[in-house]
């Protein structure tokens, strides 16, 4: 059913250091998932201090992705996803979401970090007509994430590019974008990228500072322009990079009532 995984065996569990946060880990705590540890969740609390709406964001992005991929796999006939920085599984992963829509559908996760992949077999219980697999890749390296995705991905059909919460943990502005020009120009036409990523405020401001003097992977925020050109030379779909929340909502949709620094947008490469 996959490649790009083994069982789990001391040598990942030896990655795992739990005594720094992680970004994945924090993210879990914040949506209330088990995932997590002491320094994880001390410094989330910290964070929280400062922008106590951080926990929100969490959710509003795990609602946007939910969005995104029924749009996708539904009205833009999308039946192939590569999701790269997936983080710990979650409800509603995208292969849940894009398989209750079309069953077929492939999904390929991408995550460097040994938690997420000690986790992974989670994200590989998909239909039986589709398929999933899970790569221990870094986004910043994205040459082997193309060679392993295409073990399940067909890359002469269209294929969603998911890119939800990881740019902001590639801080250089070249190297994130040929991260993503790489992994853009591997795929035809028809193909779609999806982007989710703080943005500046004066709480995430002091967020991001208090996070980045945790020891923790630095993180870098962006402005709404500047997510705008990662979508560059795409054809942006309505409402264009927005407030996750605001972007085609649903009755069901929460936050829309507040400021939400998480921004995202869809882009279709013609």
């Amino acid at each position: 059913m996959s490649e790009g995984i083994t069982e789990v065996d001391t040598e990942v569990l030896a990655r795992i250091d739990t005594s720094v946060p992680h970004s994945a880990r924090v993210w879990d705590y914040w949506l209330g998932g088990k995932d997590n540890y002491g320094p994880d969740r001390a410094v989330g609390d910290e964070i929280v201090k400062v922008m106590p709406d951080l926990p929100v964001n969490a959710r509003a992005e795990r609602e946007f992705i939910g969005r995104v991929v029924r749009h996708l796999a539904g009205e833009a006939g999308i039946d192939q996803f590569l999701d790269v920085g997936t983080g710990i599984p979650a409800a509603d992963n995208t292969h849940q979401v894009a398989q209750r829509v079309n069953p077929k559908a492939r999904i390929v996760y991408v995550d460097n970090d040994p938690i997420v992949l000690a986790h992974a077999r989670a994200l590989l219980r998909g239909t039986p007509d589709g398929e999933t697999a899970y790569i221990d890749a870094d986004l910043r390296d994205p040459e082997p994430i193309l060679r392993q995705a295409a073990r399940t991905l067909d890359f002469s059909r269209p294929v969603a590019l998911m890119l939800m919460g990881v740019l902001e943990f590639v801080p250089d502005g070249d190297q994130a974008h040929t991260a993503v020009r790489t992994l853009l120009d591997a795929l035809p036409s028809g193909s779609h990228l999806a982007i989710a990523h703080s943005v500046h405020s004066p709480s995430m401001d002091e967020a991001a500072a208090r996070w980045n003097a945790s020891a923790a992977t630095p993180l870098t925020l962006r402005t709404r322009q500047q997510l705008e050109e990662f979508l560059g030379g795409l054809e942006l779909l309505e409402p264009g990079v927005v407030s996750l929340p605001t972007w085609r909502p649903e009755p069901q949709t929460s936050f829309r009532d507040r400021d939400v620094f998480q921004y995202g947008g869809v882009g279709r490469k013609p």
